[in-house]
């Protein structure tokens, strides 16, 4: 009883809040939910920040019905989504911080817009909170009507951030559910968005049932919704973690190679030819730093970017290739290209964010344009728009690839599987990877994540490339320019990994594919019929 009448006594307490005080609290609940995320895992944490959410929400929505003012931002959506708009600010806020790292690398330059973007940024992120609790608030009823309302909206808000303007899938909420390894494996069966359904649910919806809760049965539901599933999970995860094969693509061996240039460093023309002959340096070794001359290895991969020149219009790069390479092996590598542009083009040529396979003698034998840039990053969107207000600099200063060609094809690559290329922040989004109907056999992601610094942000980019590999049920090998470096098969299972600010390699043999998992069979199938099922019985109760 005791514990009956604190939880009970906290929801109270939290739905009285008002004004400064109740956005506070949803911004520091917000900020608090990151805990649950890559690196820390700490998603505990959830059982007290979503309820918080809810009873913040409880407060909103009940002064909206009690108000008589007709005022729009009085009414119980425009509360709701103030609410939610403080909690989704607090959460990316905390969760992107690093996007200012980038704004460093030339301070001299750009530091005086690092405030803005780590502001904008998670400020337009939270409209799709401030959304989810507006939607919920039609919804709103006692009990436990509120938290399906809120699991429903908050999940198919996440799945629009991951597709509308390109998409920005990071942090998804659901990624609280995949660790440890066992607890990730439901990502092969639900997805990162039903995990985010699922999440909502599981961690909300116990405090607030136990708040409410007049008897001890009613306490003993509350703790089997917060214990049973997760308990369930993990333990289908381990079985299948126990029954996980070990099998190998025969006579591959992969060097994966970082060589951990400082951003700052890496665009520098005096250092092209140092970090070249750096990459060469250490494919050239093994992870003790032996030389043996890629004795035994099949294939080296390079990160993102790996030249910071174009290789295909330099001979002597593509002759020290071949040189490296010999008679066997074969480079996977980030790199840029350019070709001529079409005649009404602006430019004389069009550039590219590559992936280039070499093979004999330095030859070309396959490549891939990259087809989801980072807008503001590496494209500009409405580019003419913002030309014909006079912002050339900025358009020069940004960057300017084109889009590669899609849908993203498979690489036929001597000795290996069908592979799938991803560069960057590509394999971030959940579903969208596989975009043909043949199934690849390995995913390749090149990176570069040294324009973060030693922060959270590729650490988190990191996770979210291994869960793609449970929901593909594929291995990945992930070769990053300054960390974190990886490889892992389709359990997500770790082979291999180089840390940030490590300068080394790692060899890995090739784990076989799996046989493809629900997720990778029917997508987000799964999800949507959880959430049209929820979303049926929450309008059958709103109905009564």
């Amino acid at each position: 009883m005791p514990g009956n009448l604190s939880i009970a006594a906290l929801a109270e307490r939290v739905k009285g809040l008002d004004g400064w005080r109740r956005r506070a609290a949803a911004f520091i609940a917000g900020i608090a939910s990151v805990l649950a995320l890559a690196p820390f895992f700490v998603w505990p944490v959830l059982w007290l920040t979503l309820p918080v959410l809810v009873w913040l929400i409880d407060g909103a929505v009940e002064r909206g019905r009690r108000g008589s003012s007709g005022r729009w931002h009085a009414r119980p959506i425009a509360r709701a989504a103030e609410i939610g708009w403080w909690f989704g600010f607090g959460y990316f806020l905390a969760g992107l911080f690093w996007i200012g790292e980038a704004f460093l690398v030339e301070a001299e330059v750009f530091a005086v817009l690092m405030p803005l973007a780590v502001l904008l940024m998670p400020a337009g992120l939270a409209l799709f909170y401030a959304a989810a609790a507006a939607l919920a608030a039609p919804f709103w009823r006692t009990g436990i009507w509120r938290v399906l309302a809120l699991a429903l909206s908050l999940s198919a808000m996440e799945w629009t951030r991951g597709h509308v303007l390109s998409g920005f899938p990071w942090n998804v909420l659901g990624y609280a559910l995949t660790h440890p390894i066992s607890l990730m494996q439901s990502a092969a069966v639900f997805g990162i968005y039903g995990l985010t359904l699922i999440a909502v649910l599981v961690f909300a919806l116990p405090p607030v049932l136990w708040s409410e809760a007049s008897a001890r049965w009613s306490r003993r539901i509350a703790l089997g919704i917060a214990l049973l599933p997760l308990l369930v999970v993990t333990a289908a995860g381990h079985i299948r973690l126990a029954l996980a094969t070990q099998a190998t693509v025969p006579n591959v061996k992969i060097r994966i190679v970082q060589p951990s240039v400082p951003q700052r460093d890496k665009w520098r023309p005096e250092n092209q030819q140092r970090i070249f002959f750096d990459h060469l340096d250490l494919s050239r070794r093994d992870a003790t730093g032996a030389i043996d001359n890629l004795t035994g290895i099949t294939h080296v991969v390079w990160p993102e970017a790996a030249m910071p020149f174009l290789p295909l219009d330099t001979p002597e790069a593509l002759a020290a290739i071949g040189e490296l390479l010999g008679d066997r092996a074969i480079l996977i590598t980030g790199a840029l290209r350019a070709e001529p542009a079409p005649p009404d083009a602006p430019r004389p040529r069009t550039f590219f964010n590559s992936l280039l396979v070499f093979g004999r003698g330095g030859l070309l034998l396959t490549r891939y344009d990259k087809i989801h840039l980072v807008p503001f990053g590496e494209f500009l969107p409405m580019r003419g728009l913002l030309q014909a207000m006079g912002l050339r600099q900025l358009t020069h200063a940004v960057g300017s690839f084109d889009f590669g060609a899609s849908p993203r094809p498979l690489l036929g690559i001597p000795g290996l599987p069908p592979t799938l290329p991803l560069i960057c922040y590509e394999a971030i989004f959940p579903g969208a990877l596989v975009q043909g109907a043949e199934r690849p056999g390995l995913m390749v992601n090149v990176t570069n994540d040294g324009w973060f610094g030693n922060t959270t942000g590729p650490r988190q980019h990191l996770h979210q490339a291994r869960v793609r590999a449970v929901e593909e049920g594929l291995p990945i090998v992930r070769a990053a320019n300054n960390g974190v470096s990886a490889a892992f098969d389709g359990y997500g299972r770790t082979l291999g990994r180089i840390d940030l600010d490590v300068r080394g390699v790692i060899d890995i043999s090739l784990p076989m594919g799996l046989q493809p998992p629900p997720y990778a069979r029917f997508g987000d199938l799964v999800f949507f019929t959880i959430w049209l099922l929820g979303g049926v019985i929450l309008g059958r109760v709103v109905q009564r």
